[in-house]
Parts: C-alpha cells; sequence; structure tokens
C-alpha cells in the first residue's frame, strides 16, 4: 500500500477512536511525522551493525526528533481529545499509552523503506505503558504492523531498566511476556554495567533476546575490573540464549572494549563515519589484561 495511503488509514483511524477530526499524521517529503499537542514528532533510525563486521547491519533502532509545533487551525478542542488531563494517575497512564501509540506508529511508517534489509526494528516501550495495559498488550500495535505489511517478528520491543520501577518488575515482566506471546521479540536496555542481583534476576527471569549496556557510562569509568564485568555480563546474556550489544560508541575505546569483550552488536556515531573504523589496534592487549 503507497505511503500515502497509510497515513490516511492512520489518520481516519485515530479519528474514530478520539471521535475528532483532528489527523495527526503528515506525510511531506516521503517522511511521517505525527502531532501530539504542541509538539512535532519525526524518527530518527541508527544502524545496530555486528560488532566483528561493522559493515554488516541486523536492524535499526528508532528514536524520536521532537520540535515545537505551531497551527492557528489546531483547535483546543482537539488538543484536549489527544492528551488526556494528567491530574490522575489514570490519566497520566492513558497519555503515556496514546503518546508511545502514536510514536510507533510515525515510526513504522518511516522504516518501511528500510524494512528490505530484512533486519528488525528496536522500538521503546515506556514502562508506564506496560503497566498502564493490563492485558493484550501489542495487540494494537500488532494490527499497525500488519497493515504496514510486516510481522511481529519483525519488531523488537525494548524496556529500559531503572531502580524507579523495581517494585513493579513482576507485572513488568507479565506485559512483556504478552508482547512474546504474540511474536514480538524483546529487549531489556541498561544504562550501567548490570551485575546486582535484581538486574540479573530479570534477565535470567524473561530470556530477552538482546540485552544492550549505553558505553557513554563506561567512558567515564576508569575501574580495575570493568573487563571481567562485561565479560561476565556478555557470558550470562549468551547463556540465556540472547545477544549483547553496546550503544552510544561514540569514541574508539568503548568500540575495542566491545570487541574484546566478544559483545554481538554495536551501535553509536564511530561506526557512522565516512572512514571504516578501525577497531583491531588493541585487541591482544586488552584481552590479555581481561585475563
Amino acid at each position: 500500500m503507497p505511503l500515502q495511503h497509510l497515513v490516511e488509514y492512520f489518520n481516519d483511524r485515530f479519528g474514530r477512536e478520539h471521535h475528532s477530526g483532528f489527523r495527526p499524521f503528515i506525510l511531506e517529503d516521503d517522511a511521517v511525522s505525527g502531532l501530539f499537542g504542541p509538539i512535532r514528532i519525526s524518527s530518527i533510525f541508527t544502524p545496530l551493525r555486528e560488532a566483528l563486521k561493522p559493515a554488516s547491519i541486523m536492524g535499526h533502532t528508532a528514536q524520536i526528533s521532537v520540535v515545537p509545533y505551531e497551527n492557528q487551525h489546531l483547535h483546543s478542542n482537539d488538543i484536549d481529545n489527544l492528551i488526556t488531563n494528567p491530574a490522575t494517575k489514570a490519566a497520566d497512564f492513558e497519555s503515556i499509552i496514546n503518546f508511545d501509540r502514536l510514536c510507533r506508529t510515525v515510526h513504522m511508517l518511516n522504516y518501511l523503506p528500510l524494512a528490505h534489509f530484512h533486519g528488525v526494528l528496536f522500538l521503546e516501550v515506556d514502562p508506564r505503558h506496560i503497566l498502564g495495559i493490563k492485558q493484550d498488550h501489542g495487540a494494537y500495535f500488532e494490527e499497525v504492523i500488519i497493515r504496514c505489511g510486516l510481522a511481529t517478528k519483525n519488531v523488537v520491543i525494548v524496556m529500559a531498566v531503572n531502580n524507579q520501577y523495581a517494585r513493579y518488575h513482576h507485572e513488568l515482566l507479565k506485559g512483556l511476556e504478552n508482547y512474546r506471546r504474540r511474536g514480538y521479540q524483546l529487549a531489556l536496555k541498561f544504562d550501567y554495567i548490570v551485575l546486582e542481583n535484581q538486574s540479573l534476576e530479570l534477565i535470567a527471569k524473561l530470556l530477552p533476546n538482546y540485552v544492550s549496556l549505553s558505553a557513554r557510562h563506561l567512558d567515564r569509568l576508569r575501574d580495575s575490573a570493568m573487563l571481567a564485568k562485561l565479560h561476565k555480563l556478555r557470558s550470562l546474556i549468551a547463556s540465556t540464549g540472547g545477544k549483547s550489544i553496546m550503544r552510544q560508541i561514540d569514541q574508539k575505546r568503548p568500540a575495542s572494549l566491545a570487541w574484546n569483550t566478544d559483545f554481538d552488536l554495536v551501535q553509536g556515531s564511530y561506526y557512522e563515519q565516512p572512514s571504516e573504523p578501525d577497531i583491531d589496534a588493541e585487541p591482544a592487549r586488552i584481552k590479555a589484561q581481561a585475563n
């Protein structure tokens, strides 16, 4: 189906669901954006590469790009239908759910030209979205995916892990399993080296397809045991059948760390430079230090 027809379909669907004439999806210059109140959302895709063969792309992660949107024809009643009043917790969940769904629909529509790579699309889902939906997680978005001519197996649902939601791990696990039953792949996203018991248990219970770690945190560390910790984390992920990802690699040092600690996949601006990165300069020395 042509992209314009898909945009019209999702605008019509939004109007029926919210009993509004407001049409949030816009197609300009072969790119789709979405309106959420006073902001306009578009997509940024970053390749995920094989650590040992950076030229090989196995998928993309999607992030939102947000700019202010001013339109004198956008009426307050339309905005009220789009953004629920966050005065109560339930309303806040509803607003997050609407925002998440809008963003993921925009990403899926923009991803279609890249789908011929036969790779997967990583889409982050807010933990509050998972907690706000009580059952049938992924059902709404499955319809979006199918309408775009893809399958749920092409999509990886990513959840960022932080201490704020530690006491809700049981509910989050239940929601993520609902996604898995519909064919989605799952990923856990950490911004720190994962070695405390609670995080290790979360990985062991969920058995995610992917676990990612930010390299920016590593770059601030001067821990002599860091290599051993990275090896331990990577071994745990491999033992559960998952793949390890080191993301936000912007310099050579973390690229070498990912290579030498046997991470499966890498991502970051370092790999998007015009010349092919050289990450093989110090493998023997670093591996020797790890042992």
